[in-house]
Parts: structure tokens; C-alpha cells; sequence
């Protein structure tokens, strides 16, 4: 169970996508804090700014990496605490429900109604005795205890001797049977939802959820998969460079890196340095994306000189990889309803090269239905007029759940419920019948989210589908490698919410305008 730290190039900033479309939400550049604040967090250790990072991202429910981002660089950490940070951060929100179950056992009252600082301090040591060969288990347990002494809470001293009691009596307990979902209920009585949930660490409702859709075997599936730690995966910019010599940079830099399996445009990074420190990074060779998301934009199609609509563009890496298989000739329409966002976004069209792009703020929610879009819209409503002609292609990249990405964003797992779903699919549903119209006939949309929920995919395509006749679904696995046909489904979409290839779980499907 226990593992090495992270690598040196393991806390990553810099990252170019968002995976986690939240409306509104935003993913910056490191922020520089103020010298005040820095002199104030200089001497904090890693362990202290892990506390602090993992009670607020649950207090305020905020992404972890952009927490991470603002505590390491407050905190002034040098690089072997700032991989120790990261660590422990996502390590513990990885394996929470597991290291609730094994603390538990050792402890004289549930860990779920202990103070919340307890909580993440109990959850810290054990991470570090379970997972981490590098530090010796006593000296995790000795610096977790001073952890205790940094906290206000009342009766320090009571709650020193706790968790020190506690980390001890789990150091001395014996490595424990996980529990099996596949094991006779007579032997093992624990139920496979909770099962599940101990063993992968994920929300109970959510594997409940998987079960009932997909059998034991096929949410474990799921499950392990989403407990799993994603690789660092880039796209070689076709613009500036191929992926051989993106290979060759790396190997020059100590940089142990190999292609992608199934996308001719990734790299997977392995070990060595942080590659958003070379300046290959800075002249635009590579943009930072997963293998499953740098899929997207191909199955579309683009052709050089096509007009092309991204509707959902922001932060941009999948409108930058479509200029570049349009080899920046033709055009692209890039929407986002952030200003914020689409300034990264626009950030990153200069940095990649791509010339052929108008930007947009605007919130494809208040475009028009077809039968008032060429009505003169109202001034204030910054209605770009752009989207009186109509497209080629469009590609829509919908605000979604982002259960296909929980394995980068291991805090999600706790902050989301099933009630959103419902919510996300209306939204959805508009935002296609909305788009779907700007579209010439004869011409191809594509709907993609970051979702493995039915929800979000499949029932969405099949209401559209029942609405508009005019629209027919054809298979994307004319747009894909061979090697990568398994992940297309019998409706002929594109889905890798469980697959060999250990990208993200994405979804994608096909929709041709009848003439």
C-alpha cells in the first residue's frame, strides 16, 4: 500500500486545461502573493499548508489545485516540500474513505464526528505511515502530533494524546484484509456499495449509483479507475513542431517520456524535470491535455479552410488543437461566458500560434432559438454577429459533472450529488438545441463532456435526436486510429469511461445536418 513521494516534476503549474468546466470558474497562472504574506507563511512546513489547504477546499468547497497553487506559493516552499504538499493533498483526498475505514479500527470513536481539524490530522498521518516508504513511521507520527499543537481548538493537550494514541495503535495493527464485494455475505457480511467504497474511496451514493447500472464487476471498473493516479499527458502543437522532436527536446532535458497510445498527437511524461519549465513550453510546442480530450476535436473532422464554431471554448486547448488540424487556414469562432477564462484562453492562442481565431465573450444560454436569430438583437445583449453565417462544424464542449475527470480532481468526489445531474442535463439539452441550429446544412456537430453519467451523454443525444429529425448520428470511428475502436460504442459514440488506455472518461457523439 505504501508508495514513494511524488516526483520533482509532480506539482505541475502552469496547467494549460480545465478540465473541470464549472461555469465560471477559472484556471490561473500561479499567483504572486503579496511580500507581507510571504514573510508571514516563510518557515510553514508542508504538513502545516496540507492542513490548511485540505480544510478549505471542504469549508469552501474550491478546487484543490487552486488552492494548492495560492498555499505553495504563499508558503515560499522550495521544490521537495512543494512535491511533499502536493502528496499529501491529493493522496488523502484520494484515498479518504479508505483511510477513514482503517482509522476506525483503531480508534474509540468514529472518525466522522471528530472536529474537522482532527479529522484532516488523523487523515494526514495515516497517509503517511499507509502510503509513504520515504518517511519513517514514527517520525510521520511525531510531526502529525505537532500538527495538533499548531490548531486553536480547546483542549489541545486532550486532543495531542488522541491522536497520538490513535497513529500508534495503526502502526501496530496488522496490514487488513480489504474488504471484498465479491466475497460470500456469510464470511463477510460487508454489503459491495460499501465495499466499493472502501477499497476505491469513493462516495457511496456514487457507487450505488454505478452498480445499479453497470453490475459489481462493471462499477468496480469504474471505481478503480477513478481511484487511479492519472498520468501527465501533453499534445504536441502541430504548429511549432512533430512529436519526435518533442520526444528528443525531452530526452536531451532528462525528461523520460514515451508517445500516447492511441492520440498521434500526445506525449505521456514519465519522470524528470517539470516540462512547463523549458522554454519549449514557453514558445508554444506543447499544450498540457489528457489522451481522451486531444480525441475530440478529430472526431469532428475540421478541414483547412472550414468556418468552425467552438461553443464552449475556454481555457482553448481543444480550439487550439483544431486550428492546428485545420493548419491554421480557414476560421474559428471561440465562445466563452468567463472573461476570465477566455483571457487564458487567449493567452493560450498566442502562445501555441493560432492566427485563425476570433474570441468571444458570450453565454450560448441567451442565444436565440433559429426563429428569432436573425431578429436584430438588442445592443446591450453583445450579440456577435459572427454567428449570423453559418458554420462547417461545431464543436460543443458542454459544461458538465466532470465525472470522467474525478481522478485529477479527487476533491470533486465529495462535493458533488446526484441531484446536479438533473440540473446539467436541461442545460445541456438547451445548449445543443441553441447551437445546433448555427449550423449549415449538410455540416457536423459534435456534443462532448468530461461525463461517464447517462445523464449527461446518452439521454441527452436521444432527446435532441427525437426533437430534430433533421439531425443524423453517424459513427465517429471513421475519425479514429484503429487502435482505438474499442472505444467506440454500439451507438457508434465515443466513450472511455472504462478503458485500457488510462485516459480520462470522455463522451462524444456525431450529428450531421440533412440537407
Amino acid at each position: 500500500m505504501r508508495s514513494a513521494p511524488a516526483s520533482s516534476w509532480g506539482l505541475l503549474r502552469q496547467r494549460d486545461d480545465a478540465t473541470i468546466r464549472r461555469p465560471g470558474s477559472s484556471r490561473s497562472l500561479v499567483k504572486r502573493p503579496d511580500q507581507t504574506a510571504q514573510a508571514k507563511s516563510r518557515h510553514r512546513s508542508a504538513r502545516t499548508v496540507a492542513l490548511d489547504v485540505l480544510g478549505a477546499v471542504e469549508d469552501r468547497r474550491l478546487h484543490a489545485e487552486d488552492e494548492l497553487d495560492r498555499a505553495s506559493a504563499a508558503a515560499s516552499l522550495d521544490q521537495r516540500d512543494r512535491a511533499l504538499l502536493l502528496e499529501l493533498v491529493y493522496g488523502v483526498l484520494r484515498q479518504r474513505s479508505l483511510l477513514d475505514w482503517r482509522l476506525n479500527r483503531v480508534a474509540d470513536r468514529p472518525i466522522e464526528r471528530l472536529p474537522p481539524p482532527i479529522r484532516w490530522i488523523l487523515r494526514l498521518g495515516a497517509y503517511q505511515i499507509l502510503w509513504l516508504t520515504k518517511i519513517p513511521p514514527r517520525a510521520a507520527v511525531h510531526e502529525t502530533v505537532e500538527l495538533v499543537r499548531g490548531t486553536k481548538l480547546h483542549n489541545r493537550d486532550h486532543w495531542t494524546r488522541f491522536v497520538n494514541a490513535v497513529l500508534r495503535a495503526l502502526l501496530r495493527s496488522s496490514d487488513m484484509l480489504l474488504p471484498d464485494p465479491s466475497s460470500d455475505p456469510q464470511i463477510n457480511p460487508i454489503k459491495p456499495i460499501e465495499a466499493l467504497s472502501v477499497r476505491y474511496s469513493c462516495p457511496p451514493w456514487m457507487v450505488e449509483r454505478w452498480i445499479t447500472r453497470l453490475g459489481i464487476e462493471g462499477a468496480a471498473a469504474l471505481c478503480r479507475q477513478v481511484a487511479a493516479e492519472p498520468p501527465l499527458t501533453l499534445r504536441v502543437n502541430r504548429i511549432r513542431l512533430q512529436q519526435a522532436e518533442l520526444l528528443s527536446t525531452f530526452q536531451a532535458a532528462g525528461i523520460a517520456a514515451r508517445p500516447t497510445e492511441v492520440s498521434p498527437d500526445g506525449v505521456v511524461v514519465e519522470r524528470g524535470g517539470n516540462p512547463a519549465e523549458l522554454p519549449l513550453f514557453r514558445k508554444g510546442g506543447f499544450y498540457i491535455e489528457d489522451e481522451a480530450a486531444q480525441l475530440i476535436p478529430r472526431l469532428l473532422g475540421p478541414k483547412p479552410g472550414e468556418r468552425i464554431l467552438d461553443a464552449c471554448a475556454a481555457p482553448g486547448g481543444k480550439t487550439t488543437h483544431l486550428t492546428a488540424l485545420m493548419e491554421n487556414e480557414g476560421e474559428v469562432i471561440a465562445l466563452d461566458r468567463s472573461p476570465s477564462r477566455l483571457r487564458l484562453l487567449r493567452e493560450n492562442l498566442l502562445r501555441l500560434g493560432a492566427t485563425n481565431v476570433k474570441s468571444f465573450v458570450y453565454d450560448l444560454a441567451t442565444l436565440p432559438r433559429a426563429d428569432r436569430l436573425h431578429d436584430r438583437p438588442q445592443p446591450e445583449a453583445d450579440f456577435p454577429a459572427d454567428l449570423l453565417q453559418p458554420f462547417d462544424r461545431i464543436l460543443l464542449d458542454a459544461p458538465c459533472s466532470a465525472f470522467g475527470v474525478l481522478r485529477r480532481h479527487p476533491e470533486a468526489k465529495w462535493q458533488k450529488s446526484a441531484e446536479s445531474l438533473s440540473d446539467l442535463h436541461r442545460s445541456q439539452l438547451d445548449l445543443l438545441d441553441r447551437t445546433g441550429h448555427l449550423l449549415r446544412p449538410g455540416g457536423v456537430i459534435v456534443y462532448s463532456t468530461c461525463s461517464t453519467e447517462p445523464e449527461e451523454t446518452t439521454q441527452v443525444i436521444d432527446r435532441f435526436s427525437e426533437a430534430h429529425p433533421e439531425f443524423v448520428r453517424e459513427s465517429v470511428a471513421p475519425e479514429l486510429p484503429p487502435v482505438a475502436q474499442s472505444l467506440v460504442n454500439a451507438r457508434g459514440e465515443f466513450c472511455s469511461a472504462v478503458n485500457a488506455f488510462n485516459m480520462d472518461g470522455f463522451f462524444a457523439a456525431r450529428l450531421r445536418r440533412s440537407s
